[in-house]
Formats: structure tokens, sequence, C-alpha cells
């Protein structure tokens, strides 16, 4: 079901520094900074030859990365984002199993403009897990 890795996301108290860590010292292309007040982030993408990493920083007050941040205050690893080519089928095949999509299980619309859901953490191994529509 699940398709390529598409990104894996680390939340980082500080954007600007974190960008420039992965393009002056690790020399990756690195984008703009993207406020996405709809989703309580700021992003920063930086392009690899097999898939991206995601920078989020908190944007606004109630940002979901601001309670991540808390517990884990150097930043890390949120997310894993997969494809998937039919997000619906893909949504009711994990319900099926038993999977928990979070939220009201209807797809967003995520950074890249594509639909995407989440699923709890507790099962997938304790990682929480984006799909996005392909």
């Amino acid at each position: 079901m699940i398709g390529r890795l598409n990104h894996v996301a680390i939340a980082v108290r500080d954007i600007a520094q974190a960008a420039e860590v992965y393009r002056d010292i690790l020399g990756a292309r690195v984008s703009e900074v993207v406020p996405q007040p709809e989703h309580g982030v700021s992003t920063v993408f930086i392009t690899l030859p097999n898939a991206k990493i995601e920078l989020l920083e908190p944007l606004g007050a109630g940002s979901p990365i601001e309670k991540f941040l808390e517990r884990n205050p150097d930043g890390g690893i949120h997310h894993l984002c997969y494809e998937v080519d039919d997000i619906q089928a893909a949504r009711e095949r994990l319900k099926a199993t038993g999977a928990r999509v979070l939220g009201d299980g209807e797809p967003k619309i995520g950074a890249h403009g594509k639909p995407v859901l989440f699923l709890h953490p507790k099962d997938f191994c304790g990682t929480l897990v984006e799909i996005e529509q392909a």
C-alpha cells in the first residue's frame, strides 16, 4: 500500500539555524521558509536525491510542534511521510485493520498541496506517520 518515502520531518526551535546547518555544513539544497498557518508550523524542505527532509518550526500559539519540543527540547524526528496512490482507499484499508487516523479522519491539504492524513504513533511502532496522495 505505501509507496516511496516522501520525507522525514524534523521539529526544530530555530528553522533558520537548522536550514543553515543543512545548507552550509552538509551542502544540501534548502528551500525558503514557508509559513503554514493552517498547520501551525513554518516549513523548510531539503531536497535529497531519493527523498526530502522537512524542517518544522512552531508558528503561533497552539502549534502542535510546540508540544513535541516541550518533550524534546533539542528537537528531533517528528514524523515520516509515505506516498500512497489513493489516500481514500488507504484510509479505509488502514481503518479496517484497526489503525487510528488522527483528526476528523478527512484528508487535509499538506505542505506540498496534496491531501494528507496522520496516523497514530501507537499503531506504528511509536512513530507518527503521515500518508500523502502521490
